[in-house]
This record gives C-alpha cells, structure tokens and sequence, in this order.
C-alpha cells in the first residue's frame, strides 16, 4: 500500500515539475517573440509546412466526421421524430467542437511530432550549439517561426476542416438519407450563428500555439541518442493531444457556459 501510494506520489510531482518546465518555455517563447530578430524566411517554411502540408489530412478526416455525424444524428433523431435538425446539428457540431479538436489532433500527430524529431536531431548532431557560437538565439531562430506559423495556420486550416465537413454531412444527407437539398442548405444557414464559427477558429488558434510550443519544448529537450529523440518524439504527441483535449474543455466552459 505504501508503494503504491508512494508511486502516485512520484507521478504527481514528476507531473507537476514537467508542467513548470513547459509554462517557463512558454514564458521564454512569449519574451521572445517580442523581441528583434524576426526570421522571415524560416516562418514562411514552417507557415508551409504546417499548414499547406497539414491540409489533406484535416481535410480527409472532415469529410468522413461530418458524414458520419449526419448519420448518427439521423438515426438518434428519428426516434423522437426530429431527423430534419440533421443539417443544423451537423453544422454546429463541426464547428464548435468536431473540427477544431480533431482536426487540431491530427495536426499535433502529424506536426508535433515532425519539430520535436527535428529539433532533437539538431540538438543531438551539436547544431544548436552551432547556432549559439554564431549568435543565434535558437528560441527566435527554431521555436518563435514555429509556434506563430502553427497560432496562424491551424485556424485556417480548421475553417477548412469545418467546410469540408458540413459538405461531408451534406452528401450523406442528400444522397444517402433522402433529405431536400434546398432545406439542407437552408437549415444549415438558419442555425448556425457567428459565434458558432469564430469560436472554433480561436480554439484553432489556442491548439496551433500548444502544438507547437510542446513540439518545440521536447525537441529542445530531447535525450542524446537516437532513443532520446524517439522519446522526445512520443512525449510531443502525447502531452499535445493531452493538452489539446484539456484546453478544449476549458475554452467550452468559457464560451457556452450559460
């Protein structure tokens, strides 16, 4: 009893210090950003390849949500005869919610996972420690580019995402249900709001800073080795996605919360 009590101990702390260490980064970041030199070229490269890149994947995992969305909301409201909120619960459920967590999960696989890699191979092969002996600040050269093209382009890329899948829903609703196209497109506008939309796009944005941030966090941290960086890589994905989830409860709190 002792030991296990002992071992939840030792996580909750390990947790605890591993969750300071990322909120200094983020201090740091945030200092940095403010501060001159801006790499105009290295934010264009990772404006592309994050969010260009980024684009067939949020965009396949759109379609296939928004129809299946429509599909289980019309089998759930067919039992209390409301099978026509199809279009509206499809469009608002994107938005708020369906497109900017998923789309931000695949996002954080897929990216996170690429700046730590990559940033823990330059720490491994010695060359931040280059970029220091030539004046280099590697906060502003490797971590600043990075977190302001992911805070930018994942709001894009969930609006995207959004579009796509209220077009997924309308496929299945139209073809697959038998729904009126015209009513369809109707309901959709009548019942989805401003708010609705914009405040997936600021959860996009929240979830491009965390991807980022910890993406950026483990790779400057990452272990020697090959296993260092493998680990690196696991921990960005894991602690984002985490994050992710975490931020989204908090941010829905603070929206919606009546």
């Amino acid at each position: 009893m002792v030991r296990f009590l002992a071992a939840i101990g030792r996580s909750t702390m390990g947790g605890l210090a591993g969750l300071g260490r990322i909120t200094l980064f983020l201090l740091e970041t945030l200092y940095a950003i403010v501060r001159p030199p801006f790499y105009v070229r290295e934010f264009g490269q990772a404006l592309w390849v994050i969010g260009y890149n980024s684009l067939p994947v949020v965009g396949l995992t759109a379609i296939f949500t928004g129809a299946a969305l429509a599909l289980q909301i019309y089998e759930g409201g067919s039992r209390f005869n409301a099978s026509q909120v199809v279009p509206s619960i499809v469009a608002i459920g994107m938005t708020r919610e369906l497109g900017p967590v998923l789309g931000a999960l695949m996002v954080a696989a897929r990216v996170a996972s690429s700046i730590a890699a990559e940033i823990g191979t330059m720490k491994v092969t010695e060359q931040i420690d280059a970029l220091v002996t030539l004046s280099t600040d590697p906060m502003r050269y490797l971590t600043v580019p990075r977190v302001l093209a992911a805070t930018l382009s994942v709001p894009v890329l969930v609006a995207v995402g959004d579009s796509i899948g209220i077009f997924g829903g309308y496929l299945v609703g139209t073809g697959r249900l038998d729904l009126n196209a015209a009513a369809y497109l109707k309901n959709t506008a009548a019942y989805l709001e401003v708010w609705d939309v914009t405040s997936g796009l600021i959860k996009g944005a929240v979830f491009g800073f965390i991807i980022a941030l910890v993406g950026c966090y483990f790779g400057m941290n990452s272990g020697r080795g090959a296993q260092g960086v493998g680990r690196a890589t696991k921990q960005a994905v894991v602690t984002a996605s985490v994050m992710i989830l975490a931020a989204n409860y908090i941010l829905t709190e603070v929206f919606f919360a009546a």
